[in-house]
């Protein structure tokens, strides 16, 4: 699924009730950001910078937030905003050049690694270890580990700030689970059981809906498994084939048996189709991104408003893990104005700043906001069950992983892996041989990354 505007929204009902009937929260420390930005207008005053953004939330409240940040700072900001498919190769065409024409990105924090391998960006590390100093109220640390580890870090390099991110949870039929007295999933093995359970229990009721189109859809959503069975489709620390082992099979048989509870038609199936099933009253269960809780409480877009809640990422043998996706920003390597780009930054992403980032529609990903009462009392199902997706996609940074390897292959990978394993789904052959047939191409991948290094 592209992350995009439509599809970011991670607090979903939180962001579009954000007024909360129109109460503010003080703007923590507001003083000491102001004086901060005084030093900056000093040395700055008449500078003009370009931001090279995406459509999204986030763009939106950094865009409202813009003219008191020119305010305070006298840096003018000139934004240019394209599609997110077209982002990336406008970064790269401008690194080209020599001479980037902008002074900050946003960037795909899931593609760090491509973009490091043509050092597109610049360390941030010095930038924000002085920013600390001298404005110790910014807290980089209060970013969620899963952003920051996942969107923003890269081999322990700092290039990108996190200003919007999701991750995967489950949603369910409150008023089915209630009618036959089952509890939420906590396990992969009560998961299974529960799709299995709810599968055909009624007239076109089906267990559970996900993403499983052939090819790197199906892959992203397999190694949504794999951490919690021990599997891999490639070792990240030494880009060795994993592919065919036994954790990555039991991975895999799992994936497939609990597709099989799915909708006839789930092999086609894309973020947009799986989402739709669900909200259509289809299934009752849905494995999916925290970003489109929006349309599940849509009542234009969907059957179930009223009747779901949610829970975490299941464990499973190996612990809880998730993923994370979504979006940073960084400094063009060849920009001449990093000092003012990095003002630009650290004003749209500071603590001071996120509540009202959140209040124009922006996404959270401070702990201080996920954590307020603003925010979790709206919907505290919904806050909890953010919170500790969160927190397994933290489980999975901190073993060194990461959902999309960071590699410049990564794509080449899922791509592979998708399409042997659709053609298990598709019952063209067994999972072993499926495994077994992957294993030459991954193995170029793999000597090609290695290669690299």
């Amino acid at each position: 699924m592209p992350i995009n505007r439509r599809s970011l929204i991670l607090a979903g009902t939180l962001l579009t009730s954000a007024a909360w009937l129109g109460v503010l929260p003080a703007r923590a420390d507001e003083a000491s950001l102001l004086k901060w930005a005084d030093g900056i207008k000093a040395q700055h005053d008449g500078s003009t910078i370009r931001v090279l953004g995406i459509s999204h939330p986030a763009s939106d409240a950094m865009k409202a937030m813009t003219p008191e940040f020119e305010s305070a700072t006298g840096i003018k900001v000139e934004w240019e905003i394209v599609g997110s498919g077209e982002i990336m190769s406008k970064q790269f065409l401008a690194q080209t050049a020599g001479e980037s024409s902008y002074d900050v990105y946003m960037v795909k924090g899931t593609a760090l690694a491509e973009y490091d391998a043509k050092s597109v960006l610049a360390d941030l590390g010095e930038r924000l270890e002085a920013t600390q100093s001298a404005l110790p109220d910014y807290d980089f640390d209060d970013i969620h580990l899963a952003y920051r580890g996942g969107l923003g870090v890269l081999n322990d390099k700092t290039i990108g700030i996190p200003v919007a991110g999701e991750t995967f949870f489950i949603s369910y039929r409150k008023d089915l689970f209630d009618k036959y007295d089952r509890k939420p999933p906590q396990t992969m093995d009560e998961l299974l059981e529960t799709a299995k359970f709810f599968h055909e229990k009624e007239p076109g009721l089906y267990g559970i809906s996900m993403r499983a189109e052939t090819g790197r859809t199906l892959a992203l959503t397999w190694d949504l498994f794999n951490p919690a069975f021990g599997g891999s489709i490639l070792d990240q620390k030494t880009w060795d084939v994993k592919i065919d082992t036994p954790a990555t099979k039991r991975s895999l048989d799992y994936l497939l048996e609990l597709l099989s509870y799915g909708p006839p038609d789930i092999e086609t199936y894309s973020w947009d189709a799986a989402v739709s099933a669900y909200a259509s009253g289809k299934t009752a269960m849905w494995f999916d991104a925290t970003s489109l809780q929006s349309w599940l409480v849509d009542p234009e877009k969907s059957k179930v408003v009223g009747k779901i809640g949610y829970v975490a990422p299941p464990s499973g043998p190996e612990g809880r893990f998730g993923p994370v996706g979504g979006w940073s920003l960084g400094l063009p390597s060849t920009s001449k104005q990093q000092d003012a780009g990095w003002a630009f930054i650290v004003w749209m992403t500071s603590k001071t700043k996120a509540m009202e980032s959140f209040e124009k529609g922006g996404v959270p990903s401070r702990l201080s906001v996920l954590q307020d009462p603003k925010f979790t009392e709206a919907d505290p199902e919904f806050a909890k069950a953010l919170k500790e997706s969160l927190d397994a996609a933290g489980n999975l940074i901190e073993t060194g992983r990461r959902w999309i390897p960071a590699t410049p292959e990564a794509t080449k990978i899922d791509k592979v892996a998708g399409y042997w394993a659709g053609q298990a789904l598709l019952k063209q052959m067994t999972v072993e041989e499926a495994l077994k047939a992957a294993v030459p191409e991954l193995q170029e991948i793999s000597d090609k990354i290695k290669a690299d290094k």
